[in-house]
This record gives structure tokens, C-alpha cells and sequence, in this order.
């Protein structure tokens, strides 16, 4: 029992050490840019194995720029597409949590039907939806993997929680802006502007802010497809919406 208790104890320790570590991470980051993030060094790492092992040219662009060099259209498009309430809550939106949590059951009980229904044949997965916030997608780009796991989600909402306790919202979405996913080898606001319109960050349109938006769930999908019509109609939808969206 004593050697159990002392394991138990080394891994309590363990667990505080690693939360220490996060938040002194966070904390560094109120005047010290992030240079790369944990999801951006295993896209690096899968990018640059691929390029060796096959004729997949290597392809990559990242290049912070300052808050201010970002469109503000940019800034109330992102926004309007993945957080509307990104100002008022405080890392964590549970409403959304919630509203997930029951569509991804619903999802899954018509899946079940499906399958037994026809048992001869397959059934494809539900698509699984988050309701993350861009505070919690900040999280797990930062920091974490990008498994889904019910442990890495809890890490999740503590940094979460961390990130808007010692970040301002201004310093959250410029750190995001700059780090996010937008395509293959595209990370951040300049690296998108470039590759998808030739211009910097700092003079997007409001549709092309809006597209960039819309392409954010899931990037690597849309940047084969920029003439989707769903890509399309789903613009159109964002710029309505963000004459209505603060910025901090």
C-alpha cells in the first residue's frame, strides 16, 4: 500500500508539474509571440516524412504578422463563423458544449437505426460535431494533440480557462489568427492571404475574410475545392452576419 501511495503521489505531482508548465507557457505569451505550435510541429513533422517517402513536394508558409495587420474583416468573419459569443464567454461556451453533446447523440442513435436496419451493410461514422470556442481551438493547437481523447478534451478547458484568465480576448484571436490551419502547409492570416488571394492579411475584402472563414473547419477539404458551392452560399451567410460582430 505504501509503494501505491507513493506512485499515487509522484503522479499528482506529476499532473500539477505539467499544469505549472502550461501556464508559465500561457503566461510568456502576454509579450513573447509563439513561434509554432504543438499541431503545427506534427503537421511539420507528417508534411516533411511524406516528402521523403514520396513525390509530394514539400509545401510550407507560415508568417506572423501583428494584430494590426490583419483585417478587421477577418478578425468579425472568423468570429461570426466559429464563435459569435467569443466576447461574452470566458473561454468556455457550455451552452454549445451542451447543444453538441445532444446533436452527436441524436447523430449516433439514427446511425444505430441505419445499421440495424441493414446489417449487410456498412454504415458510415456520424460526423462528430464540437462546439469549441476559438479560445478552446487556441488550446489544443498550442499545446496539445489533436487526438480525441476524453482526457485531452479536459486539458482542453482548463487551458482554455488559463488562456482567458492571463490573455486579453485581443491577444487570444491575434495568436489564433496567426496560427491556424489553412490548408496544406498554410498556417496563419498572411500565409491564407497570400496563397488564396495574392495580397496581405491586412487588406482582405469582407468576402474574401468570409471565405477564409468558412474554410477554417475544415481546411485541407476546401482549399481543392474554392469553387465548392456550399464554400460559396456559405459566404454569403458570414459577410450578412458580420456588420452585427465586435471585435475586441
Amino acid at each position: 500500500m505504501r509503494s501505491f501511495g507513493r506512485w499515487l503521489l509522484w503522479i499528482v505531482l506529476a499532473g500539477v508539474a505539467l499544469q505549472l508548465f502550461f501556464v508559465l507557457r500561457i503566461a510568456a505569451m502576454v509579450v513573447i509571440d509563439p513561434t509554432s505550435t504543438a499541431f503545427m510541429r506534427s503537421e511539420a513533422w507528417r508534411v516533411g516524412k511524406e516528402s521523403t517517402t514520396t513525390d509530394k513536394r514539400w509545401r510550407w508558409s507560415h508568417q506572423w504578422v501583428a494584430g494590426d495587420q490583419i483585417s478587421p474583416n477577418l478578425k468579425r468573419a472568423v468570429i461570426a463563423s466559429e464563435d459569435a459569443g467569443f466576447l461574452e464567454h470566458g473561454g468556455v461556451d457550455w451552452d454549445a458544449i451542451e447543444t453538441a453533446w445532444q446533436k452527436n447523440e441524436k447523430r449516433q442513435q439514427q446511425a444505430d437505426k441505419r445499421a440495424a436496419a441493414r446489417p449487410d451493410r456498412p454504415v458510415r461514422e456520424p460526423k462528430v460535431v464540437g462546439g469549441s470556442t476559438i479560445t478552446q481551438q487556441l488550446a489544443k493547437n498550442l499545446l496539445l494533440s489533436g487526438e480525441r481523447q476524453f482526457l485531452r478534451k479536459g486539458q482542453e478547458l482548463v487551458l482554455a480557462l488559463a488562456l482567458e484568465a492571463l490573455l486579453s480576448k485581443e491577444r487570444i484571436l491575434e495568436i489564433y489568427l496567426n496560427s491556424v490551419e489553412w490548408g496544406e502547409g498554410v498556417f496563419g492570416a498572411e500565409a491564407a492571404a497570400q496563397r488564396y488571394f495574392r495580397k496581405p492579411a491586412s487588406k482582405l475584402s469582407a468576402s474574401e475574410a468570409a471565405r477564409l472563414a468558412v474554410m477554417l473547419p475544415s481546411p485541407k477539404f476546401f482549399e481543392t475545392r474554392q469553387g465548392s458551392a456550399y464554400l460559396a452560399r456559405r459566404t454569403g451567410t458570414i459577410v450578412a452576419r458580420m456588420g452585427d460582430v465586435r471585435i475586441p
